[in-house]
């Protein structure tokens, strides 16, 4: 289980692990008392801690900042009760984040992460630094995986050389002369028209027969 798997849980107290997404909802596990469940989504909102930000002076920090302010004060202030008066609240937020912006961040919101800081700290979340560099040693490996993918994938097969030209356009062979384009095939002359061989008269053409007087 890591931070970034909490969600907080509209309509519920306390904080969760978020086991599995489905359409309709989501299957969360409490971090306090350790029970599964299914939340509708109809119903309820999920909101990962992760990305929750904070109002300050300046510009907004997640809240695993504040957190982790918490965390370092935490040898050197007591952390408030959840159920202390506003006062006792305010002041221990000014002593160990006084970057807070009071008119925006309500009492209410720091008793909220005053419960969840307790709630983490018992459940060993509160590893911010090595969860961050497992983060990246996950990403640096998946950057690997997807490296060593694409260089295992084979090469792209060469271009297929273009088919050579018709038969009567392919070049000879080296010593061989280039055959001849064939002849186009003659037309046919007409009869009366075609030469007569060698040695042989051409054929005289009949004369057409006198028409006869017609006698009176």
């Amino acid at each position: 289980m890591q931070y970034r798997e909490i969600v907080a849980v509209t309509g519920l107290g306390g904080l969760f692990q978020l086991i599995a997404s489905k359409q309709d909802g989501a299957i969360v596990r409490s971090l306090e008392d350790k029970s599964t469940r299914f939340v509708s989504s109809r119903i309820h909102n999920f909101t990962p801690l992760e990305s929750i930000e904070v109002f300050t002076t300046g510009e907004n920090v997640n809240l695993a900042e504040v957190f982790k302010a918490m965390q370092e004060q935490d040898g050197k202030t007591a952390l408030v009760d959840a159920k202390a008066d506003n006062n006792a609240v305010k002041a221990y937020f000014k002593s160990v984040f006084p970057e807070f912006d009071e008119e925006r961040v309500y009492v209410s919101d720091m008793k909220k992460m005053v419960k969840w800081y307790t709630i983490l700290k018992n459940n060993d979340l509160l590893k911010f630094d090595e969860q961050a560099e497992e983060a990246d040693t996950e990403e640096v490996a998946a950057e690997t995986a997807v490296v060593e993918e694409e260089a295992a994938k084979p090469a792209k097969k060469a271009a297929k050389p273009k088919k050579a030209a018709a038969k009567d356009e392919t070049p000879a062979a080296e010593g061989e002369e280039a055959p001849a384009a064939k002849p186009k095939k003659a037309t046919k002359a007409k009869k009366e028209e075609t030469p007569a061989a060698e040695g042989e008269e051409a054929p005289k053409k009949k004369a057409a027969p006198k028409k006869k007087k017609t006698e009176e």
